[in-house]
This record gives structure tokens, sequence and C-alpha cells, in this order.
């Protein structure tokens, strides 16, 4: 029983359970990524480039005389960029406002009674 009670509180720690909630966070923020890539990014930049090509499909991209594709390769890589930018653009918006609220000063505490106490104590000593 000490095993089941070990891992119990091992399973319920706050890492592991706010480790749980960014894996669930990071594949729905990873679908809108995804989503967002491939739907919109992706064909604004690639349908010209296609079109100048002569192309209508990214995968017809081989090496004359072999049978080497590599446009599906040169899709992915083109995709990792995106995905790749736009995260960083997404992490640089979130630190500027990090740092907003990092750059207003605490105030300072109010001391308590004791400490005010002590302060007059020490001054009134101090004058003799």
């Amino acid at each position: 029983m000490a095993i089941v009670k070990e891992f119990k509180e091992f399973a319920l720690k706050g890492n592991v359970i706010d480790l749980a909630v960014a894996v669930v966070i990071g594949a729905a923020f990873n679908k809108i990524v995804t989503a967002l890539v491939d739907d919109i990014i992706t064909p604004a930049i690639l349908t010209p480039a296609l079109k100048a090509a002569h192309l209508t499909n990214l995968q017809e991209l081989t090496i004359p005389g072999t049978a080497i594709k590599y446009g599906d390769f040169l899709s992915q890589v083109i995709s990792f960029f995106i995905v790749a930018m736009a995260l960083f653009m997404i992490i640089k918006g979130i630190n500027a406002t990090k740092k907003k609220e990092e750059a207003a000063p605490a105030p300072d505490p109010v001391p308590s009674k004791e400490e005010q106490l002590l302060t007059e104590i020490r001054d009134l000593l101090a004058k003799k």
C-alpha cells in the first residue's frame, strides 16, 4: 500500500498536473497553428510560386530524369519555417506584455505598528 500512497502523492503534485494541462493546451494550440499555416499562410505564399512554375501541386516537383520527388520535402520545410515564425511572433508578443507587467514597480509595503514603534524608539535613542 505504500507504493499506492507514494504514487498518489507523485501523481497529484502541482507540477504533474500543470504539465498535464500544458500538454492538453499545447495539443489544442497545435491544431490552431497547423490550421493557420496549412489553410491560410502556406497557400498564400505557395500559390503564386506554383503558378509561376506552372504546377498545381508542390508534390509534382521532381529532379528531372530521376524518381526523386523533393516537392513534399520542400513543402514540409516551408511549413516548419512558417510555424516557427508564427510561434516566435506569438511568444514575442506574450513576453512583451509580461515585461510591461513586470516593469510596474510594486508599492512599498506599509510597515506594521510594531515596526513603526521600533523605528520611533530607534530614532529617540539616536537623538540621546
